[in-house]
């Protein structure tokens, strides 16, 4: 049957998307995608929430702060020597708030920001015990409810440094902070990540995962996202945000250390760094 002028008017046309039109349909694509990202790493945070109670509490009974993987002491990687009295503090991922907690303990006024409400309600439970009063705030690291300029130190230790794009929560951390305030994280190492596949088993001694393409990393045995940097992204990332790197700790653990979790063993990262701490300075 012959086609009606009806049916021809009607027929589909590929047209090309003006180029603005396009980068907007690009950008609003990428943006939904990191809310899902968001929520997948949220729900995983509620499930696991339970299991870090007990860690928590160590954490919040320890006699000095430690941190990372290896539980290195305060003492020797100086993580809050700028902490003192009246210093505000915002933690980037807070979990069980017990680096707030070690905020508190040196005058710091210190704000607890997680995105999993599960994380947040064991934090509320130690903050009873342990007689402590600080805000605990629940939302995502790149969208903070608070003023410019609220902050004068941001932290995050495996919390929206790990679980967050840097393109997005690291320009949110400048913007809370005053001219000259510190921004300190720790994240897993670059060698660490270039040595672990992709389904996240325990990290080998041969590279198996290329340098280059690390970032956005996904893990489908527990539906997490997690982002991975190079040094020179993160550099670039910082210096974009007016900050400049101060110090890079590459995290080395004490002969006899013993691991806590199964994804990296003690001999491994007495050979390679395994965790990285960084130090930023905003702009004065």
């Amino acid at each position: 049957m012959a086609r009606t002028t009806r049916q021809r008017r009607h027929t589909p046309v590929e047209e090309e998307l003006p180029a603005e039109a396009a980068e907007r349909l690009a950008l609003m694509a990428e943006a939904a995608r990191q809310r899902e990202d968001v929520e997948r790493n949220r729900a995983a945070w509620n499930r696991w929430a339970t299991d870090y109670c007990m860690p928590g509490l160590r954490a919040w009974q320890a006699d000095e702060p430690f941190w990372g993987l290896w539980e290195l002491p305060e003492s020797e990687l100086n993580v809050l020597d700028e902490v003192g009295e009246g210093t505000d503090v915002i933690e980037l991922g807070c979990g069980t708030a017990y680096a707030c907690a070690w905020v508190a303990e040196r005058g710091g006024m210190p704000v607890g920001l997680d995105v999993a409400e599960a994380q947040l309600e064991s934090a509320r439970m130690l903050l009873k015990q342990f007689g402590h009063e600080f805000p605990l705030v629940r939302a995502s690291a790149d969208e903070v409810p608070f003023a410019d300029e609220s902050f004068d130190i941001a932290l995050s230790e495996y919390g929206a440094s790990t679980w967050l794009d840097p393109a997005r929560w690291v320009p949110e951390a400048a913007r809370l902070l005053r001219p000259g305030g510190l921004l300190v994280f720790v994240v897993n190492s670059s060698y660490l990540m270039t040595c672990t596949s992709e389904e996240g088993y325990v990290a080998s001694s041969e590279l198996v995962r290329d340098y280059f393409d690390m970032g956005r990393c996904e893990f489908a045995a527990d539906n997490t996202v997690e982002y991975h940097l190079g040094h020179g992204d993160w550099i670039r990332v910082l210096g974009a945000n007016g900050f400049s790197v101060e110090d890079l700790v590459e995290v080395r653990p004490r002969e006899g250390a013993e691991a806590r979790y199964d994804f990296v063993s003690a001999d491994w990262a007495r050979r390679w760094p395994s965790e990285e701490i960084w130090r930023a300075r905003k702009a004065r």
